[in-house]
């Protein structure tokens, strides 16, 4: 994986998540919490899974292939938010995840 090209959708993620605390704090005078963008997340999550059922015919909503693909994109994003928002660092906890993984199925 290239880092600086991860470097850079971290960076544009973060200033996305930006511009929507300044709508949330229009909307509601303030910003989101740490919790609601974990539900957002997870009802985000919710409706990717959703998509796939649709992409495999196994769910009667009929949805897109571009549906799928922005709702799977999203989720990733959220991801990023939220490990941004508890002070993880994101690319270092993904090379310890990959790692361990690849570790535990040599």
């Amino acid at each position: 994986m290239d880092h600086n090209n991860l470097d850079k959708i971290i960076q544009r993620s973060l200033e996305i998540r930006e511009k929507y605390h300044q709508l949330e704090i229009q909307q509601n005078g303030k910003k989101w919490t740490v919790e609601q963008d974990a539900l957002a997340f997870l009802t985000d999550a919710g409706l990717a899974g959703r998509n796939v059922m649709s992409h495999q015919k196994t769910w009667s909503k009929s949805n897109s292939a571009e549906e799928l693909e922005h709702k799977l994109s999203e989720n990733i994003w959220w991801l990023i938010i939220l490990a941004d928002r508890t002070g993880t660092d994101i690319k270092e906890a993904l090379n310890k995840f990959l790692t361990k993984t690849e570790n535990i199925l040599k």
